[in-house]
């Protein structure tokens, strides 16, 4: 919180932040974070994948709210991982970012996160659904007795990889296994959602058990692919 402040204060703020011309009056909420009121975080990130997720619609249920807060778990910049309960301020940070004084934010959390989610991990299987960006702050494998499973998204077209959709559609499995955990269909385990991205309109085709049973030969650090297909 310190050195994001530090970095908002200064002319650079917003380009060292990745904000554009238009976004440079938001960099003023990262210096009132210790003040500024607290809103549940999936109520908070309204982004087009977080959307795409549902997690608000989810939460408004008794059940999904406690469900989603043992299943899901948010990757963000500035506070790590978050439960989509956690109340938190408004604040503008990626994951991408290098603030100066700690570096790139992934290498900042890396030795911060593995104790807490591979100990979480452990509960269960993990489908995976962040971006490069926030999976390099946490790198699961087989050797941590963590089984995990990776999202790709294909076109039905050739099979083509839809690196446009790729982060919608990783978004929507999010979703779509929170509600099943808070319906008791999904056994237990976390689901990690990805931040933010482009808004792009990817439907997925393709919600099938067997997509599991078809996912790929685990690679060396135990991990798996599951590939969904859209149209």
């Amino acid at each position: 919180m310190s050195a994001l402040a530090e970095v908002s204060r200064s002319a650079e703020g917003a380009s060292v932040l990745g904000l554009g011309p238009r976004s440079v009056e938001q960099v003023r909420t990262n210096l009132e974070l210790e003040t500024s009121p607290c809103s549940p975080a999936h109520r908070l990130f309204t982004g087009v994948l977080y959307r795409a997720a549902g997690l608000d619609s989810i939460a408004e249920q008794a059940a999904g709210t406690r469900r989603s807060g043992a299943h899901c778990v948010v990757s963000r910049g500035l506070w790590g991982i978050l439960s989509p309960t956690d109340l938190v301020p408004d604040h503008r940070l990626s994951m991408s970012t290098s603030l100066p004084g700690l570096g790139r934010l992934p290498a900042f959390w890396k030795p911060h996160l593995a104790p807490s989610l591979t100990d979480m991990a452990a509960q269960g299987l993990v489908v995976d659904c962040r971006s490069a960006d926030h999976a390099a702050a946490w790198k699961p494998s087989a050797r941590d007795g963590v089984e995990v499973v990776t999202v790709r998204v294909v076109r039905t077209a050739r099979r083509r990889f839809a690196q446009g959709g790729l982060a919608h559609g990783q978004s929507t499995l999010a979703g779509l296994l929170t509600e099943g955990a808070s319906q008791g269909r999904c056994r237990r385990g976390p689901c990690l959602a990805r931040a933010r991205g482009r808004r792009r309109a990817y439907r997925l085709h393709v919600w099938t058990a067997s997509t599991t049973s078809r996912s790929a030969r685990p690679d060396r650090q135990g991990r798996r692919v599951l590939t969904l297909v859209t149209r």
